[in-house]
């Protein structure tokens, strides 16, 4: 007797279109930098780029629906540094760190683009980690070249996962996610002023104005013993709006300011012009880099 198969019967293992959550979620991104009005040079740099992992098939006898047409897992990746250190060394720091990070991703042999609970550990383990070795880099250049030493840089980084956002940071740059209107900070300045405010002999407006707001308590390279590292994994919902920030902005725009127009901006890059100019029109005293990403989410 001969067994025998039909199409009525067959059950497709995967759907011939089938697509990964995170290929799905539609989202916007621009970016800006300035010098500013009073710097001779910028020492903020910026990066944003597109994660993937695909698959496409190309030929196959095996029937429709049992492997995909196409296969795609899609995350983005946003990082935004402040390097300080005097003359050319903060531009260097700033350009060095996130040039180190990249190459570091580069050779990890087994990326991970799904943020589930089995792999966030891992995710949380491996961004820190990256960025001690980064610091433990720059700390080691500014030893070898006597114009580097004492360079140094903020770090404030993004990495979405579908539904799933991880925030990555160190010193006083910033990030904010704009949620039904409302603006919430992601980070914690890493700053002298931040500590006065944490021990309750600063409110958050003396803060603001303080000779201390600018002395870092914890950055990358520097004169940090050690570097601490936030690493943060949080839920993106429909129609969130994130904002990553150099402290050029901060300074010179609040926080209400800020969610106002990010609130009113019609995209990522109408956003980023807006909030450059408010900087400059403000002062523009320091180098201000913004990225601002809108995340769009298929229906459930």
């Amino acid at each position: 007797m001969t067994e025998s198969s039909s199409a009525s019967t067959h059950k497709p293992l995967v759907e011939a279109r089938h697509r990964p959550f995170s290929s799905l979620v539609q989202v916007d991104i621009s970016a800006l930098t300035h010098t500013g009005h009073r710097r001779a040079n910028n020492e903020d740099q910026f990066f944003v780029a597109k994660i993937t992992r695909a698959l496409e098939t190309l030929m196959t006898s095996l029937s429709s629906g049992d492997v995909p047409d196409r296969a795609d897992e899609l995350n983005h990746l946003m990082i935004v540094a402040d390097g300080m250190g005097g003359h050319a060394a903060g531009e260097v720091a700033s350009r060095l760190t996130i040039s180190a990070l990249i190459a570091m991703a580069l050779q990890i042999p087994d990326w991970i683009l799904r943020a589930d609970p089995g792999h966030a550990p891992e995710i949380e383990r491996r961004a820190r980690e990256a960025v001690q070795r980064v610091d433990s880099m720059l700390v080691e250049r500014g030893r070898q070249d006597a114009s580097l030493r004492g360079m140094g840089t903020t770090l404030t980084a993004a990495r979405s996962y579908g539904r799933e956002l991880l925030i990555v940071h160190v010193g006083d740059s910033r990030a904010y996610l704009l949620r039904a209107g409302q603006l919430q900070r992601l980070t914690r300045d890493h700053t002298y002023a931040q500590m006065m405010v944490d021990a309750g002999l600063f409110s958050h407006d003396d803060a603001a104005i303080s000779g201390v707001r600018h002395m870092l308590t914890n950055v990358l390279g520097g004169a940090v013993d050690e570097v601490d590292v936030d690493v943060d994994l949080l839920g993106l919902e429909d129609g969130d709006r994130l904002l990553l920030c150099s402290d050029g902005l901060t300074d010179c725009v609040d926080d209400e300011t800020i969610g106002a127009t990010l609130q009113r901006a019609l995209s990522s890059g109408e956003a980023c012009n807006q909030l450059v100019q408010l900087a400059l029109d403000a002062g523009g005293h320091d180098n201000v880099s913004v990225i601002v990403a809108s995340f769009e989410f298929p229906p459930s």
